[in-house]
């Protein structure tokens, strides 16, 4: 498959100003699947003028909220009937497997059934007056021009949680996927024009960070960015976005503690440990990386998650038995392979992994395979920094007030989680713990109404839940006096 594809500005379908095209790569084997246009500053300055003119004069952002509901629902029913061709191009775009991909396509449906079932639920608020005769109130109206950039790793499942909530709202926006993800969101964005959305309210420009991001970042016209994707990335748009003091909702990633008790349900952690970290080959910003275990189990454990890492199957997403793709590309895997290096120098041990297979039909695509590092210690860069990639790495504690040191012991603070079948001991741990997720007996599991975000440098704000909704709105006070009388100050 060679198609070309090009982006949305102001309802249209349009090439980039200048010409330029990015092709775009299949992981498992370096195939070319689709020509798209790459879009620069230029093709950016149109799409916020065109956001801008739908949000001052056009009528999206004071249609009644019963009408907005209805388009973001049919959205919701479009993804579903196309379900299997978004499933398709997110396997053929980011190398995951296809049965991950459909179990997307069913959240990002509900994620956009979600917010049109809260588009209409908020009148706003009465609060007391100090005024006799007079009425006080608190509404939420939309925030502006949005822009949103959406990382590689699930390419549409990110844009659900930011196109959903910013159209619920009344908002308009411009969208910037990952330029080497963008198949799912330009797909998207079809069924968002054959769900009614109006010319200008959601536009998609499709290019790099440095040319489109940087636009978005530093445009005056935008009232708002959204990001999701890495912490140098991120500083750079909140320098940026002082320009005109936007408002920011930031969600940089983690390096998220995994805390196992020797009380735990011994089977069932270990199996949750895998699925934490090497579910898309860990290329996931809430995987469990860094594994926390009681002293009295960890060498158990180690070799449980050894024996069964073992079993592991690479290979092409389409193959029902493959349980782990590629990595997403040759830069990324040299980064992997580079911190895999680097935990080698600082003293960690390779229990298993530790290098690319060597199956003759995984040589044409990105594949690592998943690694264990054990003897780690906190002042590891492989401990501390993001691989994201099939790495977990091991460490041990021998007292509670150790484990969440060590849980706590990051300047990330997205997720994380804890075993143990003493439920009071799990409480007190989750206290203590500067996460803004936080599981119990489980991994890695989200949900449409569950607000989601970090502490610390993992962001800023929250995506989903009610609080999502409420990053895309401004809260206006109304103050309305009843019967005025002069003042006679003066």
């Amino acid at each position: 498959m060679n198609l070309k594809q090009q982006q949305y500005i102001n309802g249209n379908w349009v090439d980039a100003n200048v010409g330029n095209t990015r092709d775009i790569i299949n992981p498992f084997n370096q195939e070319v699947i689709a020509t798209v246009a790459e879009g620069d500053a230029s093709d950016t300055k149109a799409a916020i003028a065109a956001a801008r003119e739908a949000f001052d004069k056009g009528e999206w952002p004071t249609t009644p909220a019963t009408e907005r509901d209805a388009i973001v629902r049919r959205i919701a029913e479009l993804i579903e009937r196309d379900k299997e061709e978004l499933a398709r191009l997110e396997s053929l775009d980011t190398g995951k497997t296809v049965e991950e991909s459909r179990g997307d396509m069913e959240d990002i449906a509900g994620v956009f059934r979600y917010f049109a079932e809260l588009a209409d639920k908020d009148g706003g608020e009465l609060i007391d007056s100090p005024i006799p005769n007079s009425i006080s109130k608190v509404v939420r109206e939309p925030v502006g021009v949005c822009g949103q950039i959406t990382p590689w790793n699930y390419p549409l499942l990110q844009a659900s949680w930011k196109l959903a909530p910013a159209l619920a709202t009344g908002n308009t926006l411009i969208m910037k996927p990952s330029e080497i993800t963008p198949l799912t969101t330009i797909k998207v964005f079809e069924l968002i024009e054959e769900a009614g959305v109006p010319a200008g309210v959601a536009n998609l420009v499709l290019g790099a960070g440095n040319t489109v991001g940087a636009e978005l970042s530093d445009n005056t016209d935008v009232d708002l960015i959204s990001f999701t994707g890495g912490i140098v990335t991120g500083k750079k748009i909140m320098q940026a976005a002082s320009v005109n003091v936007k408002k920011l909702a930031l969600e940089l990633g983690g390096k998220n503690p995994n805390v196992v008790f020797a009380d735990a349900d011994f089977e069932v952690a270990v199996d949750q440990a895998l699925n934490g970290v090497f579910f898309h080959a860990g290329q996931i910003c809430s995987a469990g990386t860094r594994l926390i275990v009681e002293e009295r189990i960890h060498d158990e454990f180690v070799n449980a998650l050894v024996e069964r890492v073992k079993k592991f199957k690479l290979g092409n997403g389409f193959d029902e038995d493959t349980q782990m793709g590629p990595l997403i590309s040759a830069e990324h895997l040299a980064k992997v392979e580079k911190y895999v290096e680097t935990g080698i120098k600082e003293g960690a041990t390779v229990a298993i992994g530790g290098s690319r297979p060597d199956d003759p039909e995984l040589q044409d695509g990105f594949f690592y395979l998943p690694t264990i590092f054990t003897n780690c210690t906190t002042d590891m860069r492989i401990v501390q920094d993001e691989a994201f990639g099939p790495i977990i790495t091991v460490e041990k504690f021998r007292t509670e007030e150790e484990a969440v040191k060590l849980a706590n012991d990051s300047i990330y603070g997205l997720a994380g989680g804890v075993w143990t079948n003493d439920i009071a001991k799990a409480e007190r741990c989750v206290a203590k713990m500067r996460m803004g997720t936080v599981w119990i007996n489980d991994f890695n599991l989200y949900f449409p109404h569950a607000p989601w975000g970090g502490f610390k440098q993992s962001g800023i704000g929250r995506e989903l839940g009610k609080l999502g909704m409420e990053e895309y709105t401004e809260t206006k006070h109304i103050f309305q006096n009843l019967k005025p009388e002069s003042m006679n100050w003066f």
